[in-house]
């Protein structure tokens, strides 16, 4: 069982704040700290937008893929 310092569920949350509370989330761990989000499709467009903003300052692993639930772990590296 992994540790999260955080968990997002985003099928919670209406499409405009998704991704501003998933990215406030990722602003407020401490490095090394991980945050489990947990949503109801791939959120491979949210990995590219980590990868333009957060370039080498997280790790994205999937603890689960689909189909009907998603589940990664974002952790933010220590610099």
């Amino acid at each position: 069982m992994q540790a999260f310092t955080a968990t997002v569920n985003a099928t919670e949350y209406p499409p405009q704040l998704k991704h501003k509370v998933i990215f406030q989330t990722f602003q407020e761990l401490k490095p090394s700290e991980a945050m489990l989000l947990i949503n109801d499709h791939d959120p491979v467009p949210l990995r590219f937008q980590f990868e333009s903003m957060y370039k080498d300052q997280f790790d994205w692993e999937y603890i689960e893929q689909g189909p009907e639930l998603f589940r990664v772990k974002i952790g933010k590296l220590a610099l």
